[in-house]
Parts: structure tokens; sequence; C-alpha cells
């Protein structure tokens, strides 16, 4: 959580304690950064949403494939936040070795709640079973991505932390000299990245329908790619790569892909299979798998610099340029990646565009809030959204257990089915003035 020391009512500065050596700096009275607590919230909130009214308004669920809808952003905008929160966390640690062990102890606590919530032990709210088969559980998720990009870029600012200075020198190549080393390292995954995604091969693959609710239960498929460098559904790299590690049981068996058109009619809502479906719309396919959380790492390392530019540039008006600046830059160039079909926007495949338009899209979001919060003072008014910014697991588990969902459900009007969710005219109707 970010915790920094802030002198914002004398000359509208947010300042950072000075540090001269890493292994010997003082603790100093913590203030919270209010506008990154707002933007968690925002985004813990803008996820409920899409995950309890995704299936009723497809239109703001994840896309079925290439695109970017209103839940593409929530993975994104996590990311982008933890590595904002990255170099005000590390700002005061007594030594490199306390640091890594933080790091590691909240590896491990996102990875358990991960596994425990996505990995299919619990059921609720839909079925009142747990447990899970080991042979089938789901090793990847939106927790366990968070922890991978959340570990190697934590890893990366305390090895390669050096002594700073209170102010920068002027220019906007001083902020971006300051970690070059993270530069690089994003620059080495990038590289990776593109490579094995287009230059893997992919042979034909076969699976076997899990669903014990389709028709097709315990069928085996063949789906054909003998291919090299393709991004559609059944022939991607990411998918070959999961499938070869994770193995193909441990992965989600309900892709969005399945709401594609080529799948089905209803498209962009679920609905029966087309007759015509190619076999792959039956398999499973891990949207949080290694080869996109890879790539995934690269949205927290530009929330780092983000980060970096909070801690280190003096003055609002000199952080808001360059955040404004830099998030048209990256929203630019990841539209431009796609509408010139080089890089298509892919959530699953997690694109190097995709990577550049939902991180410039956070930058212009958080610019927003910082100025409504910590510039013009009009913190009151999202302290709903700063309370769950500062509780943002507690929430985050009570979502993924159905609780809010079930509370909303669970009124009703004349019928259980006739619920807020499901039937918002019968309520209209039944508080109507005869």
């Amino acid at each position: 959580m970010p915790e920094i020391k802030a002198d914002i009512a004398s000359d509208h500065r947010l300042t950072i304690a000075d540090v001269s050596d890493i292994s010997a700096q003082k603790l100093v009275p913590k203030i919270r950064v209010a506008s990154l607590d707002i933007f968690r919230g925002l985004t813990v909130a803008l996820m409920i949403l899409v995950d309890d009214a995704g299936g009723e308004w497809p239109k703001i669920g994840h896309a079925p494939w290439n695109g970017c809808n209103l839940a593409d952003f929530v993975m994104p905008f996590f990311l982008f936040i933890v590595g904002m929160a990255i170099p005000l966390a590390f700002k005061r640690i007594t030594s490199r070795l306390d640091a890594v062990k933080k790091v590691i102890v909240r590896t491990l606590k996102l990875l358990f709640w991960g596994i425990i919530l996505q990995g299919g032990f619990s059921h609720a709210p839909d079925k009142l079973t747990y447990g899970v088969d080991m042979k089938k559980i789901r090793w990847c998720g939106i927790l366990q991505r968070i922890a991978f990009a959340y570990l190697v870029v934590a890893l990366i600012e305390i090895f390669t932390k050096k002594e700073q200075t209170k102010e920068l020198p002027p220019g906007w190549p001083s902020i971006f000299k300051l970690y070059s080393s993270q530069w690089l390292m994003g620059a080495c995954i990038l590289v990776i990245y593109m490579a094995a995604i287009y230059g893997t091969y992919v042979p034909n693959w076969q699976f076997t329908v899990q669903d014990r609710d389709s028709a097709d239960y315990g069928k085996v498929f063949t789906v054909e790619c003998a291919v090299r460098g393709k991004l559609d559904p059944p022939c991607n790299a990411v998918g070959f790569i999961d499938r070869k590690i994770l193995g193909i049981n441990h992965m989600y068996q309900h892709p969005a892909w399945k709401r594609s058109e080529a799948c089905t009619d209803n498209s962009p809502y679920e609905g029966p299979f087309r007759t015509s479906a190619p076999s792959w719309c039956k398999a499973p396919f891990e949207p949080e798998g290694i080869l996109s959380s890879i790539s995934a790492v690269l949205s927290t390392i530009i929330g780092v610099h983000f980060g970096h530019v909070l801690v280190y540039m003096g003055s609002h008006a000199a952080r808001l340029k360059h955040w404004i600046l830099m998030g048209f830059a990256l929203l630019i160039l990841g539209l431009v990646l796609h509408f010139t079909h080089a890089i298509p926007l892919n959530k699953q495949l997690y694109t190097f565009s995709y990577v550049c338009v939902t991180s410039g899209a956070a930058a212009l979001v958080f610019s927003s809030i910082y100025a409504l919060v910590d510039i013009w003072g009009w913190k009151c008014m999202f302290q709903p959204l700063a309370w769950i910014g500062m509780n943002a697991m507690l929430v985050y588990v009570m979502a993924a257990e159905g609780i809010f969902a079930g509370f909303i459900n669970g009124w009703y009007c004349n019928d259980p089915h006739n619920t807020l969710r499901s039937s918002s005219g019968a309520w209209l109707q039944a508080f109507s003035i005869a």
C-alpha cells in the first residue's frame, strides 16, 4: 500500500523523505496517497460490476477475442496500481533482506488466495460445495498474475535502488535515467514475448471435453494448426505453451472466445454453439497463462515509472504534465498498432498494443483522480472508493465468494426470481402509483 510523507497544505507539493543510503533509512511519519487508494477502489468496484453484470450486458464483459471492452481494463489497472505503489512502499526499507522477505510473504498471500478463489476449491455462491480435484485445479488466475508481476518488479526495484537526490535535474530524460535498468528489463521482456508469440511453431493438438453438462462430455477433438506466428484462438503460441507446461486440464474451462461469432449465433452473448462451430470452441484456454503473464509485467513496469514520477518530481504541475503526455502517447501508440492491424488489442494474449492502450488509459484516469483529490481537495466525495481501496483484498475476497451478488439478489418482489438484477420491471411496477 502506498505510504509517503506529504506536505500539501503549504505549497501544494507532495514531498518524499530524503534517503542517502538504502541500508540506513529511517522510518518517518506516513500518510497515504489518497488518489491511489481511490483509483484502487474504483478498479475493484469496476471488477465487481463487470463480473456480476457482464453476463446481462456482454458489451461491458470481456471481449470474446480481439478488441477491448470495459472488463478488459480491470486487470491492467490492477497491475498499473501495483507498479505505482512499489516505489512508495520501498522508500522506507531498512535493508534489502527485510524488503525481500516482505515481498515473498505478500507474494505467497496472493498465490494462496488466488488458488483458493480461482483454482476451483470454492464453488460458492452457485454450488454449496467445496474442494477440487487436484488433477483439474486451475493454477493460474488474476491474483496469481498480480503475485508474479509484483514479485518480479519489486525485486528489480529493491536491487536496482541507488542513492537518490531530493530533486531531479530538469528535463524528462532524468526521470527515465533514474531507473534505466527497469526499462531495459521491460525491453527484454517485450523482445522475449514477441519472439515467442511470433516464432513458436504450434502443432496440431487434442483435448477432451470436461464439461459434464455438455452433450460432448468425454469426447476427444483434434485441432488442426501446424502454423507459426498466428494470433487466432486455436493456434497461438500463448495457448500452446500453457498446454505444454500447465497441462490442458489445469486451464480455464470457460474462455471468453466461446461467445465469439465463430462459436455462437448469439455473440457476444452466451448461447448454444452453432452446428458449424469449429471444435476449438469447446476447448479450454488460460487467459492468465505463462506467456501472457510475462507480457503483463510490462504494465507493472510502466506503473513503477509513474510511481517514480510521483516520488521524485517535486510539483503537481510537473507530475501531471508527465503523466498526461505519456498516457496519451501510450494510448495513441496502442490504437495505431491495433487499427493498422500490426498488433491487435487482445487481453487474452496480452499483446503489446493492449499493454499500451490500457496503461495509457490507467495513466489518464489516475491523473484525473490525482487532480481532483490531491490538488483540488475533493476527497470527501470519493470516500466510499477510498475505503474499498484501503481494504481491497477483503472486498476482492467477498466479491469472489459472491457475497455482494448474493446480497443484491436477496431482495426480490413477490417471487424469488424477481430480483433487483433479473426483474427490475417488476420492482418498478410494485412501487408505481396506481
